[in-house]
């Protein structure tokens, strides 16, 4: 259940007007008055011949009394809302809620003669809207000092007696939520999100893998958005602020949001500290390149390699490390969110923007230890799009694969520390992760099964032989697995290439435990297709029927030889 408190507005009857409205609203159906600061109070929705002038009228009778002493900002709103799992309240049940509510933000505490003036209008299934009026009978106005966390604690309250879903509490850390009267808008604009939410996307966008204060503006810009510098008399730029165009306010001037009001750490001071992170580390290594493949695959491998490193750091005892590498996660995130093609691209999406709250925690971050990170950012928005098919398809799934046990092993450090919303944020990650890796990895494992498929029966069970000696435990489970046959294939490019499989199936299964694995035979191909043994593409089996046992164990297709040509060294 979550309480979103809006900043006080000046117009009672507007925000009526708004509650009541069902002409251009579908969500709006049969609204109505479920509690009130009086029970026998007009209801527009349900007495014919209330209107919405005396209802304002009423609510508004204290601070009219005030006359110039009236605050300009007297309406408070406050909505409510169930989470999508939750069962269907009742009305008696959502006054409850209500008045609960207006207790506990101070707005009318329960007995409390002089109090606020109040209503809750039920329009929808899921959420109420409270409506007050910031004058109490005494002509004071109420004392509603951090109403926004009280709200919060009560609604902890009310999941647990309801038996409703139970969120978790926050700490601070996630970015602003959008207001109703945001929501608003961006419905009236026709946009997928409020203007806030899309803005916090495009700086994320613009700030993954990005060198210098330069770039990010110039890749700001890119996206389409208008931008404003601060800057001080001596040329110093001081911050920054963004609008969407065509986001206008009765003035017809843009809505400017700065970094700060779009999230904690979207700040200018706090996004150079992410620059400082470039310093003067040393280049990393350059993988070796493969026979036909793209730059945004070689892109790609090279942040499973650092996505990889980030997972192996995640279990170190030092939280300022932990906290850098998740940030880094999150710009890898986001990086490969805008070079994603196909079907991957919604649930990365999705991914990007539910992790964005996990990487953020009261825990400071040590910035240099997320270079690898950024850099592998850089490199995969540099290389440009993925296409989603051959190598380009199989390298997103490799990443994607390593992303969702990052993605665990972050849920599993936040819940250690009690983050309970961070923790929550990436186990949803995670779940939209899973999806996109297997749209990911559909068609390079198709390709890999279907040349395990072809090869002899002879070299079928020579592989099955070579897998039960090194992984006795797991074999009847993995030989029975759907992914089994890409498994094979990889073996089988592996052996071509003149490698001991026996030892190289020990090697990748003591990286880290297999048996809590949805699928061994693909975490396995994956470990092997890092160690550069398998081509870009999977070259084309021969039928099995046309084929010897002796051509499919020792021959080696030209391509294969190319592409794992000095493999051998790179053994790890």
């Amino acid at each position: 259940m979550v309480p979103d408190i809006n900043p006080p507005g000046g117009r009672t009857i507007g925000l009526l007007k708004y509650l009541y409205r069902t002409s251009d609203i579908e969500a709006h159906i049969d609204p109505h008055i479920v509690a009130a600061y009086d029970p026998f109070i007009a209801d527009p929705g349900r007495d014919p011949s209330a209107t919405f002038t005396e209802l304002a009228a009423d609510l508004d009778q204290w601070v009219d009394a005030l006359k110039y002493k009236a605050p300009a900002k007297h309406v408070w709103h406050c909505s409510v809302r169930t989470a999508d799992t939750d069962r269907i309240l009742s009305d008696e049940e959502w006054a409850t809620v209500a008045r609960r509510i207006v207790n506990a933000t101070g707005i009318a505490p329960e007995g409390d003669e002089q109090a606020c003036r109040w209503i809750a209008v039920r329009h929808a299934p899921d959420h109420i809207h409270l409506v007050a009026t910031l004058v109490r009978a005494d002509r004071t106005q109420p004392r509603r000092h951090k109403d926004a966390t009280r709200a919060q604690a009560e609604c902890r309250e009310i999941e647990r007696e309801f038996g409703l879903r139970q969120l978790k509490k926050g700490d601070g850390t996630a970015a602003k939520r959008p207001t109703s009267a945001e929501r608003r808008k961006a419905e009236r604009l026709g946009q997928e999100a409020t203007s806030r939410e899309l803005l916090r996307e495009h700086v994320h966008r613009a700030l993954a893998g990005a060198a210098d204060e330069t770039e990010f503006f110039d890749r700001l810009a890119a996206e389409g958005v208008r931008i404003k510098k601060r800057v001080a008399p001596s040329g110093d730029l001081l911050g920054y602020a963004i609008a969407i165009v065509g986001d206008r306010n009765a003035d017809q001037e843009p809505i400017w949001y700065s970094g700060s009001k779009l999230a904690p750490d979207l700040s200018l001071p706090k996004i150079r500290e992410r620059f400082k992170a470039n310093g003067n580390a040393p280049e990393p290594p350059a993988l070796m390149e493969r026979f036909g493949e793209s730059a945004p695959g070689r892109a790609r491998r090279f942040a499973a390699e650092a996505v990889d490193t980030a997972l192996t750091a995640l279990a170190s005892p030092d939280d300022e490390a932990v906290a850098a590498h998740l940030v880094g996660v999150g710009e890898v995130l986001d990086a490969l969110t805008q070079t994603t093609l196909g079907r991957p691209h919604k649930e990365l999406q999705d991914a990007a923007r539910t992790f964005e709250h996990a990487v953020r925690s009261h825990i400071r971050g040590e910035q240099t230890q997320m270079y690898a990170l950024r850099r592998a950012a850089r490199q995969i928005v540099h290389s440009g799009p993925a296409l989603g098919r051959g190598a380009d398809g199989a390298t997103t799934a490799l990443v994607l694969d390593l992303l969702i046990l990052t993605v665990i092993a972050a849920g599993h450090w936040h819940a250690a520390h009690h983050h309970g919303q961070q923790a929550e944020a990436a186990r949803r990650t995670a779940m939209h992760l899973r999806t996109a890796y297997r749209a990911a990895a559909a068609d390079p494992l198709a390709d890999m099964r279907a040349y395990g498929e072809r090869l002899t029966a002879r070299t079928q069970q020579h592989h099955a032989q070579a897998f039960r000696s090194a992984l006795p435990k797991l074999a009847d489970r993995v030989q029975v697995e759907a992914g089994w046959p890409a498994l094979t294939a990889v073996l089988d490019q592996a052996q071509r290439a003149g490698h001991d499989t026996t030892a190289l199936l020990r090697k990748v299964s003591a990286q880290r435990e297999l048996y809590s694995a949805d699928s061994v035979s693909e975490v396995l191909v994956w470990r092997l297709y890092r160690l550069d043994l398998v081509p870009a593409k999977m070259p084309t089996a021969a039928p099995a029927n046309q084929r010897t046992a002796a051509q499919d164990l020792h021959t080696v297709p030209p391509a294969t030889l190319a592409s794992t040509h000095g493999a051998r060294s790179r053994q790890r």
